[in-house]
């Protein structure tokens, strides 16, 4: 938080009250943007890297006079991925911290308890990681947005990436929770889509999210013999999962394996070459991808600041507080209700392009990444990834669900 100190003579105790809680004296201080992210337990790097991302974009909104003439703060709380602590969180920093603006959350699960409660808050609230389709979904509402791309975008391209590999008979692995079933339920439609003879199986695996002890479930797929397999695991999961998976052959079976966010740079740094070649991985931004100056000057200005390349989370906490930057400056306040209608249809400019927020929904139309894994990028210390394909969120998208009512 940014503190301002000011030398001023001692005024009468009634007098410095009541200008302490006028509407002048909140205006000279700084825009609250209210974060909840996994901060702590398997996930936690994700919480690290969206803090960065936060820190980038103030940082250099600061430096260029704030906004409305005001600098950005954060106070950031640890949600746990549990919902229940994300809404007490949400409620604090709206009622307690007075932040003006809410963004974050790293789960479905999460998301999904969450979003019914902002409209009591007030404050819009921008999603940057959660993928859940039901929080622009069935649970849509006028406060909550989201910057990323969500279930549905991601396994379009993932089916579009499965189609093209010939395999036939298809089985998943994925967390015990909406992100996991969700993503096995939409990759099923996608791919009978594209390939009416494909085969989805019934022998799926769903460990509980923060298993350690995946071994069952490898074996338990390898056995069943599939031509191809989605992983949907994710954070530390995905990274115990990949180190039991090499211990037991399980890349080396000869099927086709997509790692729905695989391509998460904190996963790939804490891996190495742990992470096997040849296979596909997800993500919702490259770092590498995008051939434009802003995402150049993302880039080198995160690398220069924190030693490592930018992961997808770190990017969309990044474009959220830009975004939040350009409805507040629309709105001409930051009252809640005037800043959410702002970002409603907001298109702005981010390292993947234009952005814009669907009216409807209020989701992000913006399309994920995939890529092979090759040969480890020896500066960035990570697998590069080649055949890289970016999928166009305009395309991807779907309609709107009917039953969002904003």
């Amino acid at each position: 938080m940014f503190k301002i100190l000011l030398n001023k003579p001692l005024l009468p105790l009634a007098l410095a009250g009541a200008l302490s809680f006028s509407p002048a004296h909140a205006a000279d201080g700084p825009i609250k943007i209210g974060a909840i992210y996994i901060m702590s337990g398997s996930a936690a790097s994700y919480g690290k890297f969206a803090q960065q991302g936060i820190q980038l974009a103030m940082d250099e909104i600061n430096a260029s006079g704030g906004v409305l003439g005001r600098k950005l703060a954060v106070q950031l709380e640890d949600g746990q991925g549990k919902a229940a602590v994300a809404i007490q969180a949400a409620r604090k920093l709206v009622y307690q911290d007075k932040a003006d603006v809410l963004m974050g959350l790293d789960s479905s699960g999460v998301a999904q308890g969450l979003a019914p409660v902002l409209p009591e808050l007030g404050k819009p609230f921008i999603i940057t990681h959660a993928a859940t389709p039901d929080v622009t979904g069935k649970l849509c509402n006028s406060f909550t947005y989201r910057v990323s791309v969500n279930v549905h975008q991601n396994m379009q391209g993932a089916a579009s990436v499965a189609a093209k590999t010939g395999a036939k008979k298809w089985t998943t692995i994925g967390p015990d929770y909406a992100f996991g079933h969700q993503s096995w339920e939409f990759f099923s439609k996608y791919l009978k889509e594209k390939s009416p003879d494909a085969v989805l199986m019934t022998e799926t695996a769903f460990p509980r999210f923060g298993a350690e002890d995946f071994t069952p479930f490898i074996n338990g797929v390898m056995e069943s013999k599939p031509d191809g397999v989605l992983i949907s695991l994710w954070g530390g999961d995905l990274v115990n999962f990949v180190r039991q998976a090499n211990n037991r052959g399980f890349f080396k079976q000869g099927f086709e394996v997509l790692l729905t966010v695989g391509a998460a740079t904190e996963v790939l740094a804490a891996l190495g070459d742990q992470m096997p070649e040849g296979v596909w991985l997800g993500t919702r931004y490259w770092y590498g991808d995008h051939d434009n100056d802003l995402n150049k000057k993302f880039v080198s200005s995160y690398q220069k600041s924190y030693g490592t390349p930018p992961s997808y989370n770190a990017e969309g906490a990044y474009v959220a507080v830009y975004a939040f930057k350009a409805a507040i400056e629309k709105a001409g306040s930051v009252d809640g209700k005037a800043v959410a209608k702002a970002l409603s249809g907001l298109s702005i400019e981010t390292p993947t392009g234009t952005l814009a927020f669907r009216k409807g929904d209020n989701q992000a139309l913006i399309g994920p990444t995939w890529g092979k894994t090759a040969a480890m990028n020896t500066q960035d210390k990570i697998r590069s990834l080649t055949d890289t394909q970016f999928f166009d969120g305009e395309k991807i998208t779907p309609p709107v669900d009917p039953a969002c009512k904003l």
